[in-house]
């Protein structure tokens, strides 16, 4: 984002940190197909597009939601989801893509995430030929916003455990019959933009072959009894409206269960399949904060030479190196393993796991060797700082994939 406005009054030195440099240290990515090359161009231009507009945006925790739908505009949210009606991204496109807007800006980069990874993969993946019909295409395009509620105020790591229930309520007289939902969900981005929610719930229906199974409902907003309220006082991803859900007696039609969830099962495949794209995303980040130290480093001028020549800096700026091309090298296998259909999904915990680690690190790095600057968001780096915190979390904590790597590789369970 390189046309930063000052605000009237406001002072802004002269030191261009924003400016895109390409850094790829062992040449990870000199060698992808033209397609994905091209994929990845469209999220450049993307990024240059909104300029600085998200930077106010996260400053007052707006959510300008046309440029968050412009990602759609531009067919960025096909998030390596394989459907005829949708265009085909490699592993290593939706990579990419993820990668840059990342780069650009971490509550779009949660946008991806949330309308193309988790609500368009859901629909994609388990939706009828007619709800699929119906919203797909509309979803991919960004004609309307979607949402995933499946985390709830009291079960986020334990998600499998939630309370939200869809209860069976059979025709009366003239009344049809259909699904009646209640619950609450938590920290659901789009999930109060007006647009769709699919919301996981638990079946209760005896007799039924999927009582006390958890299956998704797609859910139009204006329902009745669905409130979705925005929440605030948020310090990351300030530029993304999240939700609190309320579902108070919220009626569906018998059709709007996605017929092929049929357990929690099937959520995991969504949230596996989006964990590899936290560590395209850390990837993003800790991108944009490395170059920025660098570019900084080289323009600022302290005891009469540049900060790039004290030894000091030189020595961080190859740590931070090294953990970025770390990174790189994570990703790129990533994808290729997910391309030959070989990615197991704890493959993708580690890289997730390692990725949003580095990415902390390098953020803290880069937010110290700008002393004072690093605290200004025109800098970006303490955005990146702050939103970091947020991918560290979701879509499994630290602890979390800890748990998952650690069973694998001892066959051992430590937690139920």
């Amino acid at each position: 984002m390189t046309d930063f406005e000052p605000r009237p009054g406001q002072r802004v030195e002269a030191y261009d940190v924003t400016t895109r440099r390409g850094t790829d240290y062992y040449a990870v990515f000199a060698d992808i197909p033209a397609a994905d090359r091209e994929a990845w161009e469209r999220a450049q231009a993307y990024i240059d597009e909104v300029g600085t507009r998200m930077q106010d945006a996260w400053d007052t925790g707006g959510y300008p939601l046309d440029i968050a739908m412009r990602a759609g505009e531009l067919d960025l949210f096909n998030d390596g989801i394989v459907h005829p009606q949708l265009t085909p991204f490699s592993p290593l496109a939706a990579g990419l893509v993820n990668m840059e807007i990342s780069r650009g800006d971490g509550s779009l980069g949660t946008v991806l995430a949330v309308q193309g990874g988790l609500a368009l993969r859901t629909l994609a993946l388990f939706g009828s030929d007619e709800q699929q019909a119906r919203w797909l295409v509309p979803v991919a395009r960004g004609e309307v916003a979607a949402s995933f509620a499946l985390t709830e105020p009291d079960h986020g790591s334990d998600s499998v455990s939630l309370e939200t229930v869809a209860r069976w309520e059979p025709s009366t007289g003239s009344a049809t019959g259909g699904w009646v939902i209640d619950g609450t969900k938590k920290w659901i981005g789009n999930g109060a933009s007006g647009g769709i929610t699919f919301v996981w719930a638990r079946v209760d229906r005896p007799g039924d072959e999927h009582h006390g199974a958890v299956r998704c409902f797609l859910v139009e907003q204006e329902t009745p009894g669905y409130t979705g309220t925005v929440i605030a006082r948020k310090a990351s991803l300030r530029g993304i409206h999240q939700a609190h859900i309320v579902l108070d007696g919220v009626k569906v039609p018998s059709d709007a269960v996605l017929p092929g969830t049929k357990s929690f099962k099937d959520a995991s495949v969504v949230l596996y399949s989006t964990r590899s794209g936290v560590a395209w995303s850390a990837l993003g980040h800790a991108t944009a904060c490395f170059e920025a130290a660098l570019a900084y480093s080289q323009q600022r001028i302290q005891f009469g030479k540049p900060l790039a020549k004290f030894q000091m800096v030189q020595e961080r700026l190859a740590n931070m190196l090294e953990e970025l091309t770390a990174m790189q090298l994570y990703c790129r296998w990533m994808a290729d393993l997910e391309e030959r259909g070989e990615l197991r999904p704890t493959q993708a915990s580690l890289a997730k796991y390692h990725n949003t680690r580095a990415a902390r690190r390098i953020a803290s790095t880069a937010r110290d060797m700008l002393g004072g600057n690093g605290i200004l968001l025109e800098y970006g780096v303490m955005q990146h700082m702050a939103d970091i915190e947020a991918i560290h979390t979701y879509e499994g904590t630290e602890s979390v994939q800890a748990l998952l790597i650690g069973r694998d590789i001892t066959g051992m369970s430590a937690f139920a």
